[in-house]
């Protein structure tokens, strides 16, 4: 879903006016379809909210999959990122002139079959694709972006599969293991 730079701030506004608006009262942002820049933004999409205090994380919390209309999303995983991630306590007033809201819209994540660990290295793409594992009930993702953290393939499969809950080098034994690949439109204040 390319974004105009219209949508990209209109997107942006909302999530910090969704979190600002709940620390004044918790009420919750009413959006009428007619205050929509456009109808992309009213169609199902799936997105994370990344809320960083400098270049420290503050929460970050998203969908994997389009359930809702793309504004609808934006608003609950900023409210969710601010605060309900269990990394980081929920945020105060005083906080939000320091925090800058970055959003990713993903697409639709496609399975990736993979032979083995030497395929899964051959056949990532660093900087484009997010990645989710699943292994029984573990799962985990990283988004694109985090490629700018961890570099290194080998790197980027070892903390995800950490985050996930299983050892570092799970990744290394493919069986039993599901990816899935998916791209990421992403900007920031």
């Amino acid at each position: 879903m390319a974004l105009e730079k219209k949508e990209k701030e209109y997107l942006l506004k909302l999530a910090r006016n969704a979190v600002k608006a709940h620390l004044a009262g918790g009420r919750k942002l009413d959006v009428q379809p007619k205050d929509v820049p456009s109808k992309k933004l009213t169609e199902n999409g799936a997105c994370f909210v990344t809320l960083h205090v400098g270049e420290r994380l503050r929460g970050c919390i998203g969908s994997l999959e389009a359930h809702r209309p793309l504004v609808m999303d934006v608003i609950e995983n900023a409210l969710s990122s601010a605060f309900e991630d269990p990394r980081f306590y929920p945020m105060r007033q005083e906080e939000l002139p320091e925090v800058t809201f970055s959003i990713s819209v993903l697409s639709a994540p496609k399975p990736f079959p993979v032979k083995d660990a030497a395929d899964l290295l051959k056949k990532l793409v660093p900087g484009k694709h997010g990645l989710i594992i699943q292994k029984g009930w573990n799962r985990a993702t990283f988004l694109p972006v985090v490629w700018e953290q961890l570099p290194k393939k080998e790197e980027f499969l070892s903390h995800l599969c950490m985050k996930a809950g299983l050892g570092a080098e799970a990744w290394r034994d493919t069986k039993g293991m599901e990816f899935f690949v998916y791209e990421a439109e992403e900007f920031s204040e």
